[in-house]
């Protein structure tokens, strides 16, 4: 959606390595926010979003459509008054960030199939921090007998981190102070690699993961943060699970720094 920062670089460095021709999409998606959510204050920097895209290569197509081209019959905010096809994925789309976002991965979904059909692409690259949306985009490839491209060729990439806090890197990071970006919002990570440490030496209940969870949660609190929620998570279903099974799970995490909604993820016991 722009605003591009080094995760999204990231991503069409990946693709220029991969492929002989790199098309980049930028279209900031009225479908996937809510009415209260911040469609009007998303940041939009294409000029500079240009500018990066350059330094990396001069053979990059962007494609930059304007919402009456991908939404030709229009589109409103309020799913109740949309008009024509969108993508429903059932029983996947109200789990984890579903529960808070509950129309969220319809936006997604919609949009992200138009593009496939407009590009036709072999290869698609996604990003780790947004997990459930990537792996619900692989879901509907599969299920939609998407030709282009192939599920198996929806590449999920690690998530990119700030070098010295390890922050997730995220176009909402924007929205943070100096303070909350080098202080409070790391706290969200530092969680779930507490939780990370406690598997990995020998934990699998959910209960105990969470609990290795507890000290950089309530730090963050105590510093004004909001708790969306912590969980562990099936990374097919997206069902709350007691305990890390042979298929591995999801520690996926949500905050509230101010009035900035930050996620994370970690796997455990799998790969992408």
């Amino acid at each position: 959606m722009g605003a591009l920062h080094q995760g999204h670089l990231k991503l069409v460095e990946q693709s220029l390595r991969e492929s002989n021709k790199t098309v980049v999409s930028i279209f900031v998606n009225p479908a996937q926010f809510a009415p209260h959510e911040d469609l009007d204050t998303y940041p939009r920097t294409l000029e500079g979003d240009l500018s990066q895209l350059r330094r990396l290569s001069n053979d990059i197509t962007v494609f930059t459509p304007s919402t009456t081209q991908m939404y030709p019959t229009g589109i409103e905010q309020d799913t109740h008054k949309q008009t024509g096809a969108f993508i429903e994925m059932a029983n996947l789309s109200d789990k984890m960030e579903g529960i808070s976002r509950p129309t969220f991965f319809r936006g997604v979904a919609t949009v992200v199939t138009k593009l496939f059909n407009v590009v036709q692409p072999d290869l698609a690259f996604f990003g780790q921090k947004d997990i459930q949306q990537a792996l619900i985009l692989r879901r509907m490839c599969k299920d939609l007998l998407v030709q282009y491209p192939t599920p198996a060729n929806l590449r999920i990439s690690p998530t990119a981190r700030d070098p010295v806090s390890h922050l997730a890197l995220s176009s909402r990071n924007a929205y943070l102070s100096e303070e909350q970006r080098s202080q409070v919002a790391p706290l969200l990570y530092k969680a779930l690699q507490a939780g990370k440490q406690a598997y990995e030496s020998g934990v699998t209940c959910r209960q105990d993961i969470l609990h290795a969870t507890t000290q950089h949660t309530t730090h963050a609190q105590q510093q004004g943060a909001k708790m969306d929620y912590i969980q562990l998570n099936d990374a097919s279903s997206f069902e709350v699970v007691d305990s890390v099974g042979n298929n591995g799970a999801i520690l996926s995490a949500a905050m509230y720094v101010g009035n900035t909604r930050l996620i994370d993820n970690v796997l455990l016991g799998m790969s992408v």
